[in-house]
């Protein structure tokens, strides 16, 4: 194998490349990526088993072939070539040999046969949707899920379609998020439970190729595979079935809150300074003087109690709240006021932006 290519290109792939390597002291080639030359392009693979990713670089090619070394040490090799722009890979006697005007430089390398094979989706069902859109509903939910090796499908983001609509929906059993992403041409496909250490990681990949406009989505039974010019990303899938999350949520109210979303971000965020080992914050109204009083307490820093104008019906509420839990739901809300909307009877809070549907926030108070 020799190719010419550009550097920053290459490097911006082989980060993104290592990022999802095994780590895996036991089996040193998960944390190794393959470059295989096919074409016109360099095609840089890596894997954990469980995630894979290939990225497909034009580059000029003087002699095809393939090597496996590690992520960690070509990363590092092509972070430190300052003042590079162009350079050539080379296989020499089984190992890379990168060269530039001032570097010769060898990595030691494996052999490519003992590298994992990255499947690729052929029999499947497939949709295509803008990225941003997509990447979006992960977003607006994903922090709600939980690592549980217990209960995997709620360490999970799930994906369905209804009446022109992907939903994106994840729980910790605590809290709940669901987002409406519409989408005119989406046709109704099989439920899909992603894992969500790798929600995390396919967010990261396409949050970092920022030229890409739209990605084509196939999925069988036990796999989901992203693809897009350039880039293909597979997933492992739960098998399982997602909790019927839909019979908790309220249909009715006892309390309705409309305020600021800047105003309670803001007293949220002041809060987290005087906040105990919980996150504990109180959220108490007044329906005679329109407010929403929240404190916090903790007896090794001291105490904080703010309270801001809002439009209250209904009862008064007294009742303590996670304060991360929410912040992190108003994050996912794009809207210059929130409802917050509390039913006595399941003891449940709905956040919601005023004016906006496609995103429902459920939050379960802390017990006293």
């Amino acid at each position: 194998m020799k190719i010419y290519c550009s550097k920053e290109k290459l490097k911006e792939y082989i980060i993104q490349a290592d990022s999802i390597t095994g780590k895996n002291i036991n089996l040193p080639i998960l944390n190794s990526i393959l470059l295989t030359t096919e074409d016109k392009f360099l095609k840089i693979k890596s894997t954990n088993l469980d995630l894979g990713i290939e990225f497909n670089l034009p580059v000029k090619i003087e002699k095809h072939g393939s090597v496996v070394v590690s992520g960690d040490i070509l990363s590092k090799v092509l972070c430190g070539l300052f003042g590079e722009e162009n350079i050539t890979l080379e296989l020499i006697n089984d190992n890379l040999v990168i060269s530039t005007k001032k570097h010769t430089i060898l990595i030691k390398s494996y052999s490519p046969k003992d590298f994992p094979i990255i499947p690729k989706i052929k029999k499947n069902t497939s949709i295509d949707i803008s990225i941003e859109k997509f990447i979006l509903g992960l977003k607006s939910v994903s922090y709600s899920s939980t690592i549980s090796d217990i209960k995997p499908e709620i360490s999970s983001v799930y994906i369905y379609t209804s009446n022109n609509k992907i939903i994106f929906v994840a729980t910790d059993s605590f809290r709940l998020a669901e987002k409406n992403i519409i989408s005119n041409k989406i046709t109704e496909f099989q439920n899909i439970i992603i894992p969500l250490k790798n929600v995390n990681e396919i967010i990261k990949i396409f949050n970092n190729n920022n030229n890409i406009k739209n990605i084509k989505i196939s999925f069988d039974q036990n796999q989901i595979m992203f693809s897009t010019d350039g880039i293909y990303v597979i997933s492992r899938t739960i098998n399982s079935i997602y909790p019927d999350y839909k019979q908790i949520i309220p249909t009715d109210f006892t309390t309705e809150i409309i305020v600021f979303k800047k105003d309670i971000e803001n007293v949220l965020k002041l809060i987290n300074v005087f906040i105990d080992e919980f996150n504990k914050v109180n959220i108490k109204t007044n329906i005679i003087n329109k407010t929403l009083e929240l404190n916090s307490k903790n007896i090794n820093i001291g105490e904080n109690t703010t309270i801001i104008s809002t439009i209250i019906k209904g009862e008064e509420i007294d009742i303590d709240f996670n304060s991360k839990y929410l912040l992190d739901g108003l994050q996912s809300i794009n809207q210059d006021s929130v409802v917050l909307k509390y039913n006595s009877t399941q003891n449940i809070l709905i956040i919601q932006g005023v004016l906006d549907n496609s995103f429902i926030y459920l939050v379960k108070p802390i017990n006293k």
